[in-house]
């Protein structure tokens, strides 16, 4: 059996308000993910955006799920956000030297979210796709250009070239109409997903296929984080999906009220 065409997930699945509820109460913390993928095809990881995690976190992650599982990556805000995309190179590569290639062959895209106000420009941006490595062999070379944040223990780099040439895909998430023709062009140049988001209004859905792989977020449709979707909707989004005709990663952010693991189970059914 091949890779599902569509990975259906969430973003983040360790809230505490979530046991008793989705989780039962028998399922410990430390189970939570195993009892996440053996539900779902695919999660996100949050965490990486606010702090770089440890390469035993990593590791743990890899071995407490399946062959098939996949995780995305959130990419660091100190590139994003502080750094607006100015002079990536060296955190760029501490970010992958972090523990990230730790995920090995259940490496999924990075995901890298753009804010809303004082985005990178067209231009920042261009150059920082450029930098971007498309190869799990290429994305650990980079790795080895690691700035001083991390040593010892804190690096992972693989010892090996086995799996070298699997692909490293990436999608850009913007908060913004502001340049959105010269992004899309650049994304389109680069090969890097834009990203379908919904964000119950507080910023535009775009819809432009610049990759070929489509990535969606779903942060609520009526409120931020918070609501679920129903089944209408939902339904509405499996025939959006579908109709794009491409390999596609979706994840649930609406977690606040613990909607999102039964929204992404119940999306997962309908594109099945």
């Amino acid at each position: 059996m091949g890779a599902p065409r569509v990975r259906v997930g969430i973003s983040g699945w360790s809230y505490a308000p979530w046991h008793g509820d989705f989780y039962p109460a028998g399922v410990r913390r430390v189970d939570e993910l195993a009892y996440v993928a053996g539900r779902l095809a695919a999660v996100e990881i949050n965490a990486s955006f606010y702090r770089l995690q440890r390469p035993t976190t990593y590791a743990r992650w890899y071995e407490e799920t399946p062959r098939g599982f996949r995780f995305a990556v959130k990419g660091s805000q100190l590139l994003t956000h502080l750094r607006r995309l100015h002079q990536p190179e060296e955190p760029l590569a501490t970010f992958l030297a972090s523990g990230v290639l730790a995920l090995q062959e259940k490496l999924g895209p990075v995901l890298w979210q753009l804010p809303a106000r004082g985005a990178p420009t067209p231009e920042a941006l261009d150059a920082f796709c450029d930098l971007l490595p498309r190869t799990y062999g290429r994305a650990a070379a980079l790795a080895h250009e690691h700035g001083p944040q991390v040593t010892g223990d804190r690096v992972w780099l693989p010892t090996t070239s086995v799996g070298s040439q699997r692909r490293v895909q990436h999608a850009v998430e913007v908060r913004t109409s502001d340049g959105l023709d010269e992004v899309v062009d650049v994304l389109r140049r680069h090969r890097v997903a834009l990203v379908v988001s919904d964000g119950a209004r507080r910023w535009p859905v775009v819809e432009h296929r610049t990759a070929p792989f489509a990535y969606v977020r779903l942060h609520g449709h009526t409120q931020l984080y918070r609501g679920g979707y129903s089944e209408r909707r939902l339904r509405t989004w499996a025939d959006r999906i579908r109709s794009w005709d491409l390999p596609t990663w979706v994840f649930f952010d609406n977690d606040a009220d613990g909607r999102a693991p039964y929204d992404a189970v119940a999306l997962s059914r309908l594109l099945d």
